[in-house]
């Protein structure tokens, strides 16, 4: 079985980071399984960890009042799940359920919070990396979104 730290660097999500930083975020990693239809993040709940996906699929979700939750974005293998874990109060955006066996990489957040802050260049690079993300998938939205509004009226 591979380390923690090779799985890191095979990581697409994690390439950009510097090999320090990468063997600085195993001290705060941990394998994780998840069965089908288990929640790695609950909606307005505390944002602990966030996760690299190994193999499988975990649904970003959205409650919506008189239909539940609804699934956002699918996402899979090699993609990061949670970003609230870095920007107070620390509370998930969304939910994340896994819509088959997940296997991932856990984080701690606050453990990585605390690597950040006695490393700034590990708090800003690892921000990089998750602010990218974070942009890839408003444009994902915004396609989506247009696509949505594109055949009604007044609406594209």
């Amino acid at each position: 079985m591979q380390s923690l730290e090779a799985l890191l660097g095979e990581a697409s999500a994690l390439r950009s980071l510097p090999a320090a930083h990468r063997a600085t975020m195993v001290g705060c990693a941990r394998l994780r399984v998840f069965e089908a239809g288990a929640m790695l993040l609950t909606e307005s709940g505390p944002a602990e960890e966030f996760f690299l996906i190994r193999r499988g699929r975990v649904a970003i979700e959205t409650a919506v009042p008189a239909r539940g939750a609804m699934t956002l974005e699918t996402l899979g293998d090699g993609e990061l799940v949670g970003w609230s874990w870095l920007v107070p109060p620390y509370r998930s955006a969304f939910g994340a359920r896994a819509v088959d066996v997940a296997h991932v990489i856990a984080f701690d957040g606050a453990c990585l919070r605390d690597k950040c802050e006695s490393d700034p260049a590990l708090g800003y690079d690892l921000l990089k990396v998750v602010a990218t993300t974070f942009v890839r998938r408003l444009e994902d939205t915004r396609m989506r979104l247009l696509d949505l509004y594109a055949g009604v009226p007044g609406g594209g």
